[in-house]
Parts: structure tokens; C-alpha cells; sequence
């Protein structure tokens, strides 16, 4: 099998075995945000980062939700690195923004943190910020062993099929997986523009 037939074959392996109820519950808990009044924060690192900000878009334009991500102002994110270090970046955001328990943290990531491996640790230091306020937590997320997992009111797992392309599939489906919740007939406020021109 080549490397695409291989890749789009662990791409549907994805989709056939990706847990559908824990992407309802997902749903659910954007509807008593929004119900609350309360806004999505959403914070990834790298490609999940880029992620976030498109994210920020669609759940502000189709969804109608208030939501930011720390990443999109590049001014504050390299100050608060230089200034205060990298590990309390996004949880020093957090708390700019009154974080608060209407709220809701949206983790982008591949492994989800892990200190021990320090391996994104301002998501962790983010997230038990986020506990400590009793902010709602979600995640979109590669593997069952980090810390987004651990401590997530849902979090979704893209099936890790592959460890040879891990990062490029739990990326690619975070998009797919966020897109299919925005446009969800219960999450949808706004017109998308291509699907309104007939």
C-alpha cells in the first residue's frame, strides 16, 4: 500500500471508530455555556494554535458565542513569554480575561500536556487554572494519556490509528470534529456563506 492509500485508510479508520457520544455530550456543554451567556476560550500550541484561531471565527460567526484565543495577539502572547515565561502564558491570559464558571476552555492539541514530559505545559498550568474557577473544559485531542483528558468534562480522542502520523491526523481532525459541532443544527446561528447562495 503506498503512504496515501495508507493515510486515507487511517483517516477513515478514524471516522468509522471515533466515539459519536462523546461529540453529542461536546454539543451539549456548548448549549449551557451559551445558555449561561458564557464565552469559549480556546487554546492549542503550533498547528493547533492556527487551529484555534480559525475556530474563534466559526464559533463567533456560525455559532454566534463569544470566543478568543490567546494565540491571535502575538504581541501579548511574546510578551508574557519573555517577560514571565512560557508555562504560565495562556493561564496568565486566562486570568486577564475573568475567566469565570459560565465559561468555557477549548484545548486544541496533539498529546493534550504533560508536565512530567514538559511537553506543553501552559495548557496544563491553563487547565488547572480553569478547575480552580470552575470553568467548563473540553478538548479535541490525540491521546488518552495527557493531561486534557485527565481532567476534561469531554474530551474528544481522535483514535490514534497510526503512531507514524499521530500529529497530522489529530490535527486534521480537530478541524473536521469542530466544524461538524459549529454547523450543528443546535450549535448553527449564522449563515455560511457558499451554502446560502443556491
Amino acid at each position: 500500500m503506498s503512504y496515501i492509500d495508507e493515510y486515507f485508510a487511517d483517516a477513515q479508520r478514524i471516522i468509522d471508530t471515533i466515539d459519536r457520544t462523546v461529540i453529542a455530550r461536546f454539543i451539549e456543554l456548548l448549549l449551557q455555556v451559551r445558555t449561561a451567556g458564557g464565552r469559549l476560550f480556546f487554546l492549542g500550541v503550533g498547528g493547533s494554535a492556527a487551529n484555534a484561531s480559525h475556530a474563534v471565527n466559526d464559533f463567533r460567526k456560525i455559532g454566534g458565542f463569544e470566543s478568543y484565543a490567546p494565540t491571535d495577539n502575538v504581541s501579548e502572547l511574546t510578551a508574557r513569554t519573555n517577560d514571565e515565561g512560557w508555562e504560565t502564558t495562556f493561564e496568565h491570559w486566562l486570568r486577564t480575561s475573568r475567566l469565570s464558571d459560565k465559561d468555557m476552555v477549548i484545548i486544541f492539541s496533539v498529546g493534550g500536556g504533560d508536565l512530567e514530559r514538559n511537553v506543553s505545559p501552559n495548557l496544563v498550568r491553563a487547565l488547572s487554572y480553569a478547575k480552580s474557577v470552575n470553568a467548563k473544559i473540553t478538548g479535541i485531542v490525540g491521546r488518552h494519556g495527557g493531561y486534557t483528558a485527565k481532567v476534561a468534562d469531554v474530551c474528544v480522542i481522535v483514535p490514534p490509528v497510526n503512531p507514524d502520523t499521530l500529529t497530522p491526523h489529530a490535527e486534521a481532525f480537530q478541524a473536521v470534529i469542530w466544524h461538524l459541532i459549529v454547523t450543528h443544527p443546535t450549535i448553527r446561528s449564522g449563515a455560511m456563506k457558499w451554502e446560502s447562495i443556491r
